[in-house]
């Protein structure tokens, strides 16, 4: 895929309005853009400097991370690691087409990794409470309550809809980041808005 072809710019800050919108669309079905494909120039990434690159993706990448991993604690850490590993390749990967996506599929592999070893080190020592001055806004409890459920399902499917709500991406995007085929990123997609029908009680 080339550059330019998704229809918004893909880092959202996290929180605010676009948060807490979450669950609305969600219910009342508004998320099936995903055939429709624009050219935008303000999203071409050219050869930029790491420092740039950064700076624009850091926030979306937080975002992203608190959704697949659940916690605000760790979502710096991760964003932090997986330009980290961007940074270490930066001559491979300043030259993809779309750095955007390769950054998402490390961190959204990390998160699930974190999310992962989270659950099971809680299930070893019981509950804790961490407690720390939040670098991300907190989530409302509705859409706290709706990326826990995420959260349950199979990794696939969770990043699809994390992909798909916190940096709103169309399927070829989410195929982008998720390096599958655009029928496959459907079928993710599809299948994990089935299962939080049915575990949230909504109409699919």
């Amino acid at each position: 895929m080339g550059p330019g072809t998704h229809s918004k710019p893909l880092s959202k800050p996290p929180g605010g309005a676009e948060t807490s919108s979450v669950v609305n669309r969600f219910r009342t079905g508004r998320f099936d853009r995903d055939m429709t494909m624009t050219d935008d120039p303000t999203v071409v990434i050219g050869l930029e400097s790491f420092e740039a690159f950064y700076r624009r993706e850091f926030r979306g990448l937080v975002a992203l991370a608190v959704a697949l991993s659940g916690s605000r604690i760790a979502a710096e850490d991760l964003a932090q690691e997986a330009l980290m590993v961007a940074h270490r390749r930066w001559e491979e990967v300043v030259i993809l087409d779309r750095p955007d996506a390769w950054v998402r599929r490390v961190l959204s592999n990390l998160a699930v990794s974190e999310f992962r070893r989270r659950a099971a080190e809680l299930k070893a020592v019981g509950r804790l409470a961490w407690r720390r001055q939040e670098a991300v806004p907190a989530l409302e409890p509705e859409d706290a309550e709706f990326w826990r459920t995420v959260r349950t399902l199979p990794p696939n499917q969770a990043k699809a809809i994390a992909l798909h709500y916190i940096d709103d991406m169309a399927v070829n995007d989410i195929a982008e980041v998720m390096d599958c085929s655009p029928s496959t990123a459907k079928v993710h997609l599809f299948r994990g808005r089935k299962a939080l029908a049915a575990k949230l009680g909504v109409e699919e």
